[in-house]
């Protein structure tokens, strides 16, 4: 009988291991083909995985699937076995910009330039030894695109672009000791950039200039995991800088005779524009504690360079423009997140938290195209163990930056943009699926 038992279950988990072969397969596809999947935020902690339920609490220390692999490259040698992780989620931003009586330009309010866009991520690690572990994952934590309506009022300093990084990470971690682990990791980002805006030629149609580029960046990530009693983690994880050093010849279309002179004279319409982007580096402190079998607590406290972002303004500013650029000002920013789980029954577990990010640009310096605040998040999801090998999971976010001012005027051409977005916020929704080898 325990035979017949037992046989009929491995039929059941090989049957479920070729549905999930097929489904990891057509959603590893849409996910890695996206060109969207970046999208809605410049730097994002949600790419799918568990964590979204948690609003990132215990990032580091968690490492309890694949995705450990960039949130900490330490935890994948304590991976009891080798295992296989596909996260999905979709995004929804609302970000409607209202213009105030001191806006100079004419036009509408822009819509809603981020809408829905999908994202996800895939990770690997494999058990060579007890405590020697490799991964490999490709996701992408670091982006932002958006679309304004053609007629909207900040037409001349934006319109429609993106930025974007997809991160392709070999890694490796090794268990030092019972309690000590090791891991590090290779970032190899494929970033690219693209901005389109409106040249205001002052008598008759707006002219259009875009500008595009794609680059290749290479950083590190580099992790510690310490675990001095059964049931209690920290660890803290390094992500380098990496450089997208984009560059470009500005195209024109229907400029008005005056200015296309005015730019050939600058050399604007044949020489490359450099325009170099730092993706920034952070520092993530966790901590994981089991309470009791079946409640545990969760914490982080980051930082992020955004100092260091090299994101440039791309204008037509001036009748006698000497140059399309101007550098911006940003500022470090800085991460907290609690959160609890809670395992109801043996193979069911809930998950909420929430977390708070100051802002990487103020109020001053704000611009279009990086519209951006302090950002408050509550998360709460679901894991449920299918079978022994396979783990499947739902979560929501909710991204909340209240009213954020802009105040923006690059020259006369360009005019001036004021007013906010109102109630800025974004919606995720995430899937994941882990399958234990």
């Amino acid at each position: 009988m325990e035979e017949a038992a037992h046989s009929q279950e491995k039929q059941r988990i090989l049957m479920m291991t070729r549905k999930t072969i097929q489904w990891v397969t057509i959603m590893g596809s849409a996910v890695l083909c996206s060109p969207s999947a970046f999208s809605g935020g410049i730097e994002l902690y949600e790419f799918g995985t568990p964590d979204v339920g948690l609003a990132s609490a215990g990032y580091a220390a968690r490492a309890e699937d694949a995705s450990t692999l960039f949130k900490n490259p330490a935890g994948m040698s304590v991976l009891e076995q080798s295992e296989f992780q596909l996260g999905a989620h979709l995004l929804y931003g609302s970000v409607h910009f209202q213009s105030s009586g001191s806006t100079t330009t004419s036009g509408g309010d822009g819509g809603n330039p981020v809408g829905y866009f999908p994202g996800g991520g895939l990770f690997y690690a494999h058990k060579l030894t007890k405590d020697l572990s490799l991964g490999v994952g490709a996701f992408s934590y670091f982006g932002l695109a958006m679309k304004y309506d053609s007629d909207w009022v900040g037409r001349y300093l934006y319109q429609e672009g993106g930025l974007a990084g997809i991160s392709f990470m070999p890694g490796a971690s090794y268990r030092l000791l019972d309690w000590l682990s090791l891991g590090a990791g290779m970032n190899a980002m494929y970033g690219v950039f693209s901005q389109k805006a409106a040249v205001n030629n002052l008598i008759g149609p707006d002219g259009q200039f875009e500008i595009e580029d794609d680059a290749w960046g290479f950083g590190a990530n580099v992790g510690v995991l310490v675990e001095p009693i059964q049931g209690t983690r920290f660890g803290v994880t390094y992500l380098s800088p990496v450089d997208l050093d984009f560059s470009d010849v500005p195209s024109f279309k229907g400029l008005g005779p005056g200015l296309e002179a005015a730019l050939g004279a600058a050399g604007l319409l044949s020489n490359r524009l450099d325009l170099g982007i730092t993706v920034p580096q952070s520092v993530m402190l966790s901590a994981y504690q089991d309470l009791s079998e079946s409640w545990a607590i969760l914490a982080d406290f980051g930082w992020q360079n955004w100092s260091d972002f090299g994101k440039v303004d791309v204008t037509v500013d001036s009748a006698t423009p000497t140059s399309l650029t101007a550098d911006r000002h940003y500022e470090d920013t800085y991460h907290g997140a609690v959160g609890v789980r809670h395992r109801f029954l043996p193979d069911w577990a809930v998950t909420l938290g929430f977390a708070y990010d100051t802002a990487a640009v103020s109020d001053g310096n704000r611009t279009v195209d990086f519209p951006v605040g302090e950002a408050y998040r509550i998360g709460t999801g679901v894991q449920w163990k299918v079978a022994e090998a396979i783990e499947l999971g739902a979560a929501y976010a909710f991204m909340w930056s209240g009213d954020v001012p802009v105040d923006q005027e690059r020259g006369p051409l360009t005019g001036r943009v004021t007013g906010e977005y109102e109630d800025m916020a974004f919606h995720f929704f995430a899937l994941n699926l882990s399958w234990r080898l």
